[in-house]
């Protein structure tokens, strides 16, 4: 029996912000970003001041990094529409704001934006996407590079490496057991369980202060209450997806039935200007019922 352990947005909002814990943090986004992250500190951005819902729904953190990189973290629970946009403005919003006024634009930090979100977002069956841009020639599709004096101001080996980098972690898309190190991380986020076996970054500190045992009563309690609320919007949410889809089934099959109908009415349309072209031209009734299969009555009316 594995011993149960705290869901990662309840860890963001309550124990990974503790200098102590970063470790924990570190590991996860080393672990992700293929590099070795060393967190200097957490810093608050006018981005993360959000209104009552949004807080029940989504946690952010901001994390700056050792060599002044800024990584924004963001945990999302309900289906957002327009999340993709909601990444794209926190980035862009951060850019302005780590920017102090006069300052050259060569100090713009490196920003990556690191999205965990437990619903359907987008169309794709992966678990993890990542947009890194590319500056890419439109005739020989040569890749851009920076001039040697670039290179050395900036610290950079590609223009890309200047634009922000968006991670997306769509959880429930993954499947089955970890098969690396960056899995297990994953596995954890969809299933809030550590196994004795993982080894990946930061996940032997994680094991121990992510086990709910290790929360003081206070701390239990707030969690359990929590997970209630969690599993009640889960149900709501469930709930509105269900109808949502019904709604649009039964929308479709009315667009179905007008369809048809529509068509019935061209078609009909089309036999009485046939036959009322039959008649002006002087055929007589049989023969302009045996081409429009119309009734006698029909035509004699036209």
């Amino acid at each position: 029996m594995h011993s149960r352990h705290i869901r990662f947005d309840w860890a963001i909002k309550k124990l990974l912000r503790n200098k102590a814990n970063y470790v924990v943090l570190e590991g996860f986004l080393s672990e992700l970003l293929h590099t070795d992250i060393t967190i200097k500190t957490l810093l608050e951005s006018e981005s993360n001041q959000q209104t009552e819902s949004d807080k029940a729904n989504r946690v952010d953190l901001l994390a700056e990094t050792g060599n002044s990189e800024l990584i924004l973290v963001e945990v999302q629970n309900n289906s957002q529409l327009d999340y993709f946009h909601r990444m794209l403005y926190g980035v862009s919003q951060l850019v302005t704001e780590y920017l102090e006024q006069g300052e050259e634009y060569g100090k713009i930090r490196k920003i990556y934006s690191v999205n965990i979100v437990y619903f359907n977002l987008g169309k794709g069956d992966d678990y993890i996407y990542r947009l890194h841009p590319e500056f890419i020639g439109m005739n020989n599709e040569d890749i851009l590079k920076p001039s040697p004096a670039q290179e050395k101001k900036f610290n950079i080996t590609k223009v890309a490496d200047i634009f922000p980098e968006y991670y997306l972690l769509k959880v429930k898309n993954f499947k089955g057991v970890a098969k690396n190190s960056l899995e297990e991380w994953i596995y954890f986020l969809k299933n809030s369980e550590i196994k004795e076996e993982f080894g990946a970054k930061g996940m032997v500190e994680a094991k121990e202060t992510l086990r709910v045992n290790n929360l003081s009563d206070s701390e239990r309690a707030a969690y359990n209450r929590y997970m209630d609320n969690k599993s009640y919007e889960a149900s709501i949410l469930s709930t509105q997806e269900f109808e949502a889809q019904w709604q649009i089934e039964q929308i479709e099959q009315a667009e179905i039935r007008g369809r048809q109908r529509g068509r019935q009415e061209g078609i009909q349309e089309n036999t009485i200007e046939i036959a009322r072209s039959c008649k002006q031209q002087g055929l007589d009734v049989e023969t302009i019922m045996a081409i429009t299969q119309l009734s006698r009555e029909d035509i004699e009316a036209l």
